[in-house]
């Protein structure tokens, strides 16, 4: 099977989040099941790496640049739903999986060019869909929670699979060193700001927070002289190896204000055995569970910083939260071999279903 997955968003090296680290996965499970895996994604275009493709696309006169030093071929292309046709010439898919950043004109440039699609819903974002799922005939749906799918039915009236984010534990799990409180990806939807009073309320605690989403200059700054006059707070620049972040964290913080359709970040942390303390937000409770403690996210900050506080000190409650945070992490619904058998079921069936190539 030739397995396409396609996006409007960013990939690595260019772009890292959660999408891309569990599109990443499902290559790789793909290419160690024998199949094919490739990506279609859009270009930023900076640094070195992007001036390599800008100029390929310019020398050769075409809609995308293709890299494979993922071990896949990666098209990227400023506008990814004008490179679908390039992107199928070249790698020939039998199957494309569209998710996220403009899944609408992607995935009707690839039905027009005969691909049958499966649609990964990732996020409750409906604006970022450009336009409406319906448009996407003969489609078949993937949720990434209960959450998702429960919004996409009332929104769209679609049925979805449910599949979690998958994720290979041996990439996350790791002894930790328990320094930290750790906020990944502070951004204001992140809930930043609640971690940062967070951290105010709590003097005599160490918190990192670290990068994901690439942060600009003028960004990072305005967080810089945010945590500054605490003194308890480091930031860090995003790292491809997330065990170097675990591996010091005792617990991770989740305090997200928009409405998270899983929390992949959660999963990651449960395969340490790393208590989460998140927002009660969309599909964020599905994934801390047993795993950590879930609040409002209006509740008082006395209460954030309580159940920070009681993880921290209480060493007995500390214990027993880390292992039933391992043991959530070890649930079927997270298995990688039987969320692949799901997944790749439902592409199979969808590959029965080609479309008629538009005239």
């Amino acid at each position: 099977m030739k397995v396409l997955f396609a996006g409007g968003s960013g990939y690595p090296p260019e772009f890292s989040g959660g999408v891309q680290s569990s599109t990443h996965h499902l290559a790789e499970q793909l290419l160690e099941h024998g199949h094919e895996a490739s990506v279609l994604a859009a270009l930023f275009g900076d640094g070195m790496f992007g001036l390599k493709a800008r100029a390929k696309m310019k020398l050769l006169r075409q809609r995308g640049a293709i890299d494979s030093h993922l071990g896949y071929p990666v098209v990227r292309a400023w506008y990814p739903w004008e490179a679908a046709g390039f992107a199928v010439k070249k790698l020939k898919p039998d199957v494309a999986v569209v998710q996220c950043h403009n899944s609408v004109p992607i995935g009707k440039a690839l039905q027009v060019e005969g691909v049958p699609l499966v649609v990964y819903l990732r996020n409750v974002e409906f604006h970022e869909l450009a336009g409406d799922l319906r448009e996407l005939d003969s489609a078949l749906y993937i949720a990434n929670s209960e959450f998702t799918a429960r919004t996409y039915k009332e929104k769209f009236g679609i049925d979805a699979t449910v599949i979690p984010p998958m994720i290979n534990p041996a990439h996350y799990a790791t002894p930790t060193t328990g320094e930290f409180v750790t906020l990944i990806n502070p951004y204001e939807e992140k809930g930043f700001d609640l971690a940062v009073r967070i951290a105010g309320a709590c003097p005599e605690i160490s918190f990192l927070f670290v990068e994901s989403w690439k942060l600009e200059d003028d960004h990072r700054a305005r967080i810089e002289a945010t945590i500054a006059p605490l003194g308890n707070v480091t930031l860090e620049s995003r790292t491809s190896d997330m065990k170097t972040v675990y591996g010091r964290t005792k617990i991770l913080l989740a305090p997200s204000k928009w409405e998270e359709a899983w929390g992949r970040v959660a999963s990651e942390a449960h395969c340490s055995g790393i208590p989460v303390v998140g927002s009660r937000r969309g599909g964020l409770p599905e994934a801390i569970g047993s795993g950590g403690v879930v609040l409002d996210y209006d509740a008082p900050l006395a209460d954030w910083a309580a159940a920070v506080r009681r993880l921290w000190n209480d060493a007995e409650e500390y214990t027993r939260i880390s292992a039933a945070a391992r043991t959530f992490s070890e649930r079927p619904a997270l298995n990688p071999e039987a969320q692949f058998a799901t997944f790749f079921s439902l592409i199979d069936r969808a590959a029965q279903q080609r479309p008629r190539r538009a005239a």
